[in-house]
């Protein structure tokens, strides 16, 4: 058995892409459109491991498909989570759980994805303005 994916609808092909290709920094693998089934299928990855891949759906037609917090989270090992946190407001999306501890941080998708960011290796010496930043909306 080997993984291959996680599966997320989105309801907003170009937000989804300039939060998880722009704004994560992830990269496109694969992209299949299905007009027949009026669906399109986008692959992304990390660039450190491209083979494990967050698959997009995005439906022709629109549908609610609620807070999506019930799907748990996307994680995500990162390189200095202070530099990523920067990187993600930078392009205005809200680090929902600071990463205080120099560890963990959470921040939600447009379509209210969890998505955590977890440091590599041992925690960031605690820093501002993460350190005493509260906890903002649902993670």
């Amino acid at each position: 058995m080997r993984y291959l994916h996680a599966m997320v609808r989105v309801r907003d092909l170009d937000a989804s892409l300039a939060f998880y290709r722009d704004a994560l920094g992830l990269v496109e693998t694969r992209r299949r459109d299905y007009p027949q089934g009026r669906f399109t299928l986008l692959y992304l990855a990390a660039p450190a491991n491209p083979d494990v891949e967050v698959e997009l759906t995005f439906n022709y037609d629109d549908e609610d498909y609620g807070s999506a917090r019930n799907f748990g989270h996307l994680a995500f090992e990162v390189d200095d989570i202070y530099a990523a946190c920067e990187r993600l407001q930078a392009h205005g999306v809200v680090i929902n759980r600071p990463p205080r501890d120099g560890r963990m941080a959470f921040v939600r998708s447009p379509d209210l994805v969890s998505i955590e960011l977890l440091q590599k290796g041992e925690a960031l010496a605690p820093a501002e303005p993460w350190a005493s930043m509260p906890n903002t909306g649902q993670w």
